[in-house]
């Protein structure tokens, strides 16, 4: 049985998964939003074969488009997923008692998103992350920022915590997994205040190290083996990037002022 829940998912080129991503949300939710942001491939014919609605929207940038979505939902409990986060049959069945005698106690609700990896096991133990994914838009709304989604939470609301994951299938490869980080990280870069050039550079010489310890040793990728290895590489290098970046951001400032 579903809960008066409007899941919305943002979404551009998602036919890989956007069907099961749909599936696994339709367990709990009784009504599902995409927004579509020019998919040329089969995501909308999906998503509206499967009951969905889609609202397309050229995008606006990470909070801005959630707001999208948070606007075309029909109810105001809101799960915000994207296109590569599936609702687990747990944490389905959490939700659902959860709304099993009207709406929740608390306004708010956290999860842990768990890495689902190209190969191997679910990654239930280790690099967990968690976020705050079933709201009430009354209470709460994505930032209205080009770049930042997560929102705030209001002083004085409490937050509950959900004990089941959700799945994040979040890269299909390592090559994907790079991508990604490159992107974030250029966007970061120019959407970040800029810190003193003189840290920046430090921390571009001196930085990398720390930040692949960060996610080997301190996020347990180590667990994962070589594969894990590979990830916290990759990710230490997308977060050096985003330093890199800023340096040369800085550059091009002041050789415009020279100029």
């Amino acid at each position: 049985m579903t809960a008066p829940i409007s899941a919305f998912i943002r979404a551009k080129n998602e036919e890989r998964m956007i069907g099961d991503v749909i599936r696994a949300a339709q367990q709990v939710v009784s009504e599902v939003v995409v927004v579509d942001s020019g998919s040329t491939d089969k995501t909308i014919e999906i998503a509206e074969e499967l009951g969905a609605r889609v609202v397309r929207s050229p995008w606006l940038g990470g909070g801005k488009q959630k707001r999208l979505g948070e606007d075309a939902c029909t109810h105001d409990w809101l799960l915000d997923l994207d296109a590569d986060e599936i609702v687990a049959p747990e944490l389905a069945s959490e939700i659902g008692v959860l709304f099993a005698n009207g709406a929740p106690e608390r306004s708010v609700y956290q999860m842990m998103m768990a890495t689902a990896p190209p190969v191997g096991a679910v990654w239930r133990d280790f690099n967990l992350v968690d976020r705050r994914k079933l709201y009430d838009r009354r209470v709460v709304r994505a930032p209205d920022h080009a770049n930042y989604d997560q929102f705030d939470v209001p002083s004085g609301v409490s937050v509950g915590k959900l004990r089941a994951p959700l799945l994040h299938y979040s890269f299909r490869d390592l090559a994907h997994l790079e991508d990604k980080f490159t992107r974030n990280s250029a966007g970061r870069a120019r959407n970040t205040k800029l810190k003193p050039l003189w840290l920046l550079q430090l921390r571009v010489v001196f930085g990398k190290p720390f930040y692949f310890l960060n996610q080997y040793v301190r996020r347990g990728l180590w667990r994962a083996g070589w594969y894990g290895f590979a990830v916290a590489n990759i990710a230490a290098h997308g977060r050096w990037m985003k330093d890199a970046l800023m340096v040369e951001i800085h550059l091009r400032n002041r050789q415009g002022r020279e100029d």
